[in-house]
């Protein structure tokens, strides 16, 4: 993870993410990579979301998928890591990424706070596709006493103590619910930002 200064756009600093996440043995074709490594992220499934923590401390990132050692593509167990910015050292958390009786890959990742994190997490159906969206959500997820899971590997490992999400919002009912076609839903929504705080009915919302 690089950071720049945005005055002059130079890289000012790197931080490095732990060697679990890497591969040995890198090719230019997805299947060959995947098949040539038994560990690290999958072949155009690494980091997809990296959120910082609204008092600036922590950078949070989330991988697409879980790594080739926790199940890989199509896996139940992803991985968050956190980076806390002054030291650069890293914790990695388990999270679940099976809703109902699918898994899903995650595609975005919000700090609501220091622990609670929404997830984007979606299906590949929809426009572009051809077809109509089935799942499109934000979850939420909690890793406030959470173990660290730097040291475990496998998801028979990490399934015990694999965080849950809960549904935040519905992405595909709301837009259904504003007229919106299933078939007209983008297939791949993979960002996600908070804009500005709003004053409605003399409440503030965020």
């Amino acid at each position: 993870v690089y950071q720049f200064d945005r005055a002059s756009g130079a890289r000012i600093r790197t931080y490095t993410l732990p060697g679990s996440f890497a591969v040995n043995n890198l090719s230019a074709n997805g299947a060959a990579e995947i098949s040539g490594n038994t560990t690290g992220r999958v072949a155009n499934k690494g980091m997809e979301g990296l959120a910082i923590t609204p008092d600036g401390k922590t950078l949070v990132g989330f991988e697409q998928s879980p790594l080739i050692q926790d199940g890989g593509d199509g896996g139940q167990y992803n991985r968050i890591v956190t980076i806390d910015i002054a030291t650069g050292a890293t914790k990695q958390f388990a999270y679940n990424n099976k809703i109902g009786t699918k898994t899903y890959n995650s595609s975005e990742i919000l700090a609501v706070n220091d622990h609670e994190f929404l997830v984007l997490e979606r299906d590949g159906k929809g426009l572009g596709d051809g077809s109509s969206a089935v799942m499109k959500q934000l979850r939420l997820v909690d890793i406030s006493g959470a173990q660290d899971v730097s040291d475990l590997s496998g998801a028979s490992s990490l399934a015990p103590v694999a965080r849950n999400s809960t549904l935040f919002l519905d992405l595909k009912a709301a837009l259904n619910a504003k007229g919106i076609a299933s078939a007209d839903i983008p297939a791949k929504l993979e960002g996600a930002a908070f804009g500005d705080d709003m004053v409605i009915d003399g409440q503030t919302r965020h």
